[in-house]
């Protein structure tokens, strides 16, 4: 599952929830590295020959925009959401590259969580009364329901 629990107290935890990431960092060099032996070979046979500057732009441009079309979304991926829960306060902050983090703050007591099958399957929200905000936005459906049954174990055991 994309979420980790971490205990920072006997009363405190912290949940951190993020993409799942498809292509870590050894898979981008190997994705790379055959794209250059793939583009290269093709090329060996026009070795010494003036056609060889005819395709090695369009060889370099394809190199290119992969590897810059791979590192931006790599960037996206980086998003990430932190809820830290205490007996007094549950706390949601939300990381998007480029933007400022958003928080959200409410008493763990009157927060609940619900799933509801708009706009998008099993759609997860936290609510206190007052503002509703969606939580694992980029969780697969099945990692939502897992979410959301370990966040209310958590909320319970905190009431108690």
């Amino acid at each position: 599952m994309p979420y980790a629990w971490h205990d920072t107290s006997p009363t405190d935890r912290r949940l951190m929830i993020w993409p799942h990431r498809s292509l870590p960092v050894t898979g981008f060099v190997w994705v790379m590295g055959l794209t250059a032996l793939g583009l290269a070979l093709p090329m060996l046979a026009v070795v010494g020959n003036a056609v060889l500057w005819g395709l090695l732009p369009f060889a370099v441009l394809v190199g290119a925009g992969l590897w810059m079309a791979i590192r931006v979304n790599n960037r996206a991926g980086q998003m990430h959401e932190l809820v830290e829960l205490t007996p007094d306060r549950i706390t949601v902050t939300r990381h998007d590259p480029g933007r400022a983090d958003r928080q959200w703050q409410a008493n763990p007591y009157w927060v609940r969580l619900s799933l509801r099958s708009k706009p998008v399957e099993d759609y997860l929200t936290l609510t206190d009364g007052g503002r509703e905000i969606e939580l694992g936005v980029f969780l697969a459906p099945k990692e939502r329901r897992a979410l959301r049954d370990d966040l209310t174990r958590a909320l319970e055991t905190l009431r108690s």
